[in-house]
């Protein structure tokens, strides 16, 4: 299946959480077995140079655990806060809509490990902002960014590229 046949799977639900947010939703995407498998073999295109894949909760966690896989490599779980075992790093961050932590374990990447931060939605770009800095505090480098789709109206690639002009960001969609 190609890519774009894939892409068309995403519906559309408004006001969701919250009024006036227009909520992209994937899951006919991952229940159709060619579409899930078009977007895993996209990703893995851009992700040659990692040697872990780092999944954003929860979403990202579907797509990064796929890529992971694909590319025989590990995945790095990146959760809300209070949710993973051991002790963590945290990092404090802004939504569209909101604010939230993100956390890692302490010991989820090494110093030589580089990484692909997997999300299923770059909007704002403080999610991913988020996760970023917890792999560099962790002491691994962020070699590229892969998200599914892109809300360019957010302008979350550009506070990006602002940021961290460095890391590569790769998107399927952009709406």
């Amino acid at each position: 299946m190609h890519i774009n046949e894939a892409l068309s799977f995403i519906r559309e639900i408004p006001d969701y959480p919250k009024p006036g947010i227009r909520f992209l939703d994937i899951t006919p995407l991952l229940s159709n077995p060619e579409a899930f498998n078009s977007v895993t073999m996209s990703f893995a295109k851009y992700a040659e140079s990692g040697t872990l894949v780092a999944g954003v909760e929860a979403r990202g966690f579907i797509l990064a655990s796929a890529l992971a896989h694909q590319l025989k490599s590990g995945f790095i779980p990146i959760r809300k806060a209070g949710k993973l075992p051991f002790t963590t790093l945290s990092e404090n961050y802004g939504l569209e809509y909101g604010t939230d932590t993100l956390e890692i374990h302490i010991d989820a990447v090494g110093v030589m490990d580089k990484v692909l931060i997997v999300d299923d939605v770059l909007a704002t770009g403080g999610t991913i902002a988020a996760a970023i800095e917890l792999v560099r505090r962790c002491g691994g480098e962020v070699v590229g960014v892969l998200a599914l789709l892109e809300i360019g109206a957010l302008s979350g690639r550009a506070f990006l590229k602002s940021k961290y002009p460095e890391v590569t960001i790769s998107t399927l969609l952009v709406s």
